[in-house]
């Protein structure tokens, strides 16, 4: 385990610029990855440290860092941060106001990771603004790991959650132009992809982690991406790190991605590393890329 934490976020709008960008190869060369420009590192003292993804991350990060700065703990640091984009009606690809299935549903996926390896998810859910707290009490307050629709729906409801009609009107009109033409694939680019994944350590040395999505743009409906899906969509080992995922959530599943991001830093990869030889995975599964977005997010002790 190396003595710094740094973390990459893995991601492109399209399978050519993403092998451009990463310079992914058949067999990644740990040599020519360390020759690249750095990434941004952490000393192994300046916790605590928050991380997530994409640009709504801006955000979320600094509603968690007053939580992390003020001694508190990464879990509900990570839950607190991740909140802010559920709730933002501008984001289209998580919680209210997120792009609806082709039948004009809003559903919700999430889950919520400790450093204790305890763990809480949501699938499915319709009508309810934040699902990570909905996982966050399945983790505290059942036996459970994953709850799903009607009744995830109806414990958030015991648990006094209000109901919530999650359908904006401006995703209600995109749904409604995306209607005229049916396109049975779901197009895959970022707008419909930016699923929040973020990571913590808090100042007790203790990661956590979250992951919250309305999931693939008008998808079938029933359909499940790799978000709530512990060890696909996010993963916590407080001896070693934790990473999440972003991007299409079936490749990400086939491969247990966030967890194969963990295995590697336990055996002394570095978080670049351990993310770039995951993406390889990914592409090693899927000859055809061409509809192809994922990425990680990593970091170690």
């Amino acid at each position: 385990m190396t003595s710094r934490r740094n973390f990459l976020r893995l991601g492109a709008l399209g399978a050519g610029m993403f092998l451009t960008r990463c310079g992914i190869a058949r067999e990644p060369d740990e040599k020519k990855l360390k020759s690249e420009p750095a990434l941004p590192q952490f000393n192994a003292q300046n916790a605590p440290i928050v991380i997530s993804t994409w640009n709504h991350g801006v955000a979320a990060n600094a509603a968690a860092w007053p939580i992390l700065l003020g001694g508190g703990a990464s879990l509900d640091a990570v839950e607190k941060g991740v909140m802010v984009t559920e709730s933002d009606p501008e984001s289209t690809s998580v919680g209210y106001g997120g792009l609806p299935d082709r039948d004009g549903h809003v559903t919700l996926d999430a889950c919520i990771m400790n450093a204790a390896s305890q763990c809480g998810a949501v699938a499915f859910l319709e009508n309810i603004e934040n699902p990570i707290s909905v996982a966050r009490k399945v983790m505290e307050e059942t036996p459970h790991v994953l709850l799903v629709g009607e009744g995830a729906y109806a414990f958030a409801r015991k648990q006094g959650f209000p109901h919530k009609d999650l359908l904006t009107e401006k995703s209600r009109e995109h749904w409604q132009n995306w209607l005229k033409q049916s396109q049975y694939t779901p197009i895959i680019n970022r707008e419909n992809h930016d699923t929040i994944g973020m990571l913590a350590l808090d100042s007790q040395g203790n990661l956590a982690g979250a992951c919250t999505t309305s999931g693939m743009a008008y998808k079938l409906h029933g359909r499940v991406g790799d978000s709530p899906i512990i060890a696909a969509g996010l993963f916590v080992d407080n001896e070693v790190g934790a990473a999440c995922a972003t991007g299409v959530g079936e490749a990400v599943i086939r491969v247990a991605g966030s967890h194969l991001v963990v295995e590697l830093m336990r055996q002394g990869k570095s978080p670049e590393v351990a993310c770039r030889l995951a993406v390889e995975r990914v592409l090693s599964k899927h000859p055809d890329a061409s509809n192809l977005q994922v990425g990680f997010l990593a970091l170690n002790k």
